[in-house]
């Protein structure tokens, strides 16, 4: 027998041998539709934590704009300015039109991180820290400082504010509270903390953090 016939009969016979796998089989099971598999997730994620102290599981329910900014895909840039123009419309000014605490309550709270963990005992505001540090460079004496942000170091003496009572201070002022209240309204899905919105600091403790970044006598700005 030549080799051409040798080598077409075993073709032949691995052609059977495919078809007959073929019919014997099982067909694969279909996969969940989008839906059902939301539904699984969030099945999942309701029984893989549990209600505890301050720390309740409706820290689970996302807003339109957080289930947006959770699926990992880049987001459409008509949802993108829509999220910002909600963040926006949410911003509410200090109540008294005040936007300067006490830098010296701003460091504390930029050093701190504590506050909404189930061992506090407290879910006001003022319980809370800002954990600044953990993503911004802030004071030049912090030698332990995120990158996540950028660096806020000299904040408010690159930006021209000598004088936050000079009304050409004005804008700036704004938008930095706007940053810190809801920073959703200048970038879609930041990093960084709603801290107005979400309730996580108050009206004064955010004073503060605006004195840190922007009071001329604040180390922040000092050369």
């Amino acid at each position: 027998m030549s080799v051409m016939k040798i080598v077409a009969g075993i073709a032949a016979g691995l052609a059977a041998s495919a078809a007959l796998v073929g019919c014997t089989t099982p067909s694969a099971p279909s996969m969940p539709s989008g839906s059902e598999l939301d539904a699984q997730f969030r099945s999942l994620l309701q029984s893989s934590f549990r209600a505890e102290g301050i720390a309740q599981l409706d820290r689970l329910q996302q807003d339109p704009g957080q289930a947006a900014c959770s699926t990992g895909a880049p987001l459409p840039e008509v949802l993108a300015r829509k999220i910002e123009a909600e963040a926006q419309a949410s911003i509410k000014p200090p109540s008294d039109g005040r936007y300067l605490g006490d830098w010296k309550e701003g460091e504390k709270l930029a050093q701190s991180g504590r506050g909404m963990t189930w061992t506090d005992k407290s879910t006001t505001p003022s319980a809370n820290g800002g954990s600044c540090y953990n993503c911004h460079q802030i004071g030049k004496a912090e030698l332990s400082f995120g990158t996540i942000g950028p660096s806020l170091y000299q904040y408010g003496r690159l930006r021209g504010v000598s004088n936050p009572a000079d009304p050409s201070a004005q804008p700036m002022l704004t938008y930095t509270w706007g940053r810190l209240y809801n920073g959703w309204a200048y970038n879609a899905c930041a990093n960084m903390p709603r801290f107005g919105h979400q309730q996580l600091l108050d009206e004064t403790q955010m004073r503060h953090l605006m004195a840190l970044l922007l009071d001329p006598q604040s180390p922040v700005n000092q050369p």
